[in-house]
């Protein structure tokens, strides 16, 4: 498979990156497991001089890479550079917080023994990334995973190739400005891979591998699962969502609504944790509704790298015509078009906001995910009936929670079968806590503490002391 870049604005093919050849290949993971025997007895102090020079390059080269995103996938450019900047700030949060999340874990200290449990690395991971967030996904994982001592092989997604080569030269950047600083630090393990669908199982396999990581469909998340089992590697899969967006009667209107609007259109909605499914109670649901479809309504559509637009095309013309169908089911299926459904007219791979409701249960809107800037509104009695709805769905990775009643703010958060909940906020990903969902959302987390300690051994320390021994 060739990697190809398509702009998505216009339908133009822009270039193509060839696969690793198998020995390109060969070498490449052949260095990184070279680079990683030395990196993990690298200290803390020393692994986090490249995280810091990672950040530095990153912000050198914000307009470059920001205008990749633009160019490949058609994110907006406000949003383009909202993305490089996270990752900036994630190079200069990660160090400290992985201090306190790779340090020792005591157990017992007293005059019999010492008991601790210590987080060691495991080795060499393959992350397979996806084209949504290609910077912010791969280095969220990447970032947590170096600090703990890891290798790292990044498996880029075929539409991106050209921002995947611009990360690369800056982790290259980042390397060479340590090694002028200190040469006593190893170079970090950490590589873009252009490897070809066909060998990613072959790479799984490879005994230097010690685990992978996947962001993407729950489809390829089984595969990869499998396969990974075969050889009992260390898996982490962060798959789709289909978050629910709960509106309770005591909810600020007026608040919820505003906030529904970009929650659903992040990423001109190509996001696994944007809101896709509006669930709004019956005392409230003809005031959200109103002010809800009048906020999508308003949104500008158009060229990526216009800083006015806030709605880009999507990514790819696969995604957009898979959109395009599960629309148009779920209207033939009897739910009902308030704004938007129809793509005539749109140059590219553009899709419109678009706004549903009175969906059937087995309609797509319903029971899958839409990747792109469409809601399904649902209207239900109360709280209780608001939760079995966002239960009632085969993902679990986040939901939003409108009220201003705690009791009930803790019975929504005690009941709902999601990885993260965000009450009164939309839902976003925070190097601080962990990120990551249940059921077809995937397994393992990201970022926060658990992220950092994903891939590592969790290796238990027991130290006898002797009578004479000083404490």
């Amino acid at each position: 498979m060739t990697f190809r870049a398509v702009n998505p604005a216009t339908g133009v093919a822009l270039h193509e990156v060839p696969p690793l050849s198998p020995g390109d290949r060969e070498a490449l993971i052949a260095r990184v497991h070279r680079e990683q025997q030395q990196w993990r007895r690298a200290d803390h102090a020393r692994r986090s001089r490249f995280v810091c020079a990672l950040g530095v390059a990153l912000h050198a080269h914000r307009e470059a890479l920001a205008e990749w995103l633009s160019l490949e996938m058609g994110k907006p450019i406000l949003a383009a550079r909202a993305e490089v900047d996270k990752c900036v700030s994630l190079c200069e949060q990660a160090p400290a917080l992985a201090q306190v999340a790779l340090a020792d874990e005591v157990i017992v200290h007293d005059a019999i023994s010492d008991v601790r449990v210590q987080y060691a690395p495991l080795g060499t991971v393959l992350a397979i990334m996806p084209w949504n967030f290609p910077y912010w996904q791969a280095l969220r994982f990447a970032v947590p995973t170096l600090l703990a001592g890891n290798g790292v092989l990044i498996k880029p997604a075929g539409s991106v190739p050209g921002g995947a080569r611009l990360l690369d030269d800056c982790f290259a950047e980042a390397r060479a400005a340590v090694r002028t600083d200190d040469a006593s630090v190893p170079d970090a393990p950490c590589h873009m891979a252009f490897i070809e669908v066909d060998a990613v199982d072959s790479v799984i396999a490879d005994a230097r591998i010690a685990g992978v990581t996947l962001t993407g469909s729950d489809r390829a998340g089984r595969h990869v699962a499998s396969v990974a089992g075969m050889h009992l590697k260390k898996v982490v899969l962060e798959l789709g969502g289909s978050d629910p967006f709960i509106v309770l009667p005591d909810a600020d209107v007026a608040l919820a609504a505003a906030q529904a609007v970009g929650a659903r259109t992040v990423n001109s909605g190509q996001s696994c944790i944007a809101a896709k499914r509006f669930i709004v109670c019956d005392a409230v649901y003809d005031e959200f509704l109103a002010q809800f479809v009048s906020g999508m309504r308003a949104l500008r559509v158009g060229d990526p790298r216009d800083e006015t637009t806030q709605i880009g095309p999507i990514a790819t013309e696969s995604v957009r015509d898979g959109l395009a169908k599960q629309v148009h089911d779920s209207i033939a299926a009897g739910a009902r078009v308030l704004l938007g459904g129809s793509t005539d007219g749109l140059a590219g791979f553009f899709y419109p906001p678009t706004v549903l409701v009175d969906i059937p249960d087995d309609a797509p809107a319903c029971r899958e995910e839409l990747f792109g800037p469409v809601a399904s509104v649902f209207r239900v009695a109360d709280v209780t009936a608001a939760i079995a709805k966002a239960n009632d769905t085969p993902f679990g990775l986040g939901a939003s929670v409108w009220t201003r009643d705690p009791v009930v703010a803790s019975q929504c958060i005690e009941a709902l079968d999601v990885g993260m909940v965000f009450v009164n906020e939309m839902v976003v990903s925070d190097p601080r806590y962990p990120f990551g969902g249940v059921k077809q959302s995937g397994m393992g987390r990201e970022l926060g503490s658990l992220g950092f300690r994903e891939f590592t051994n969790p290796k238990a320390v027991r130290r006898a002391r002797h009578p004479e021994a000083p404490r």
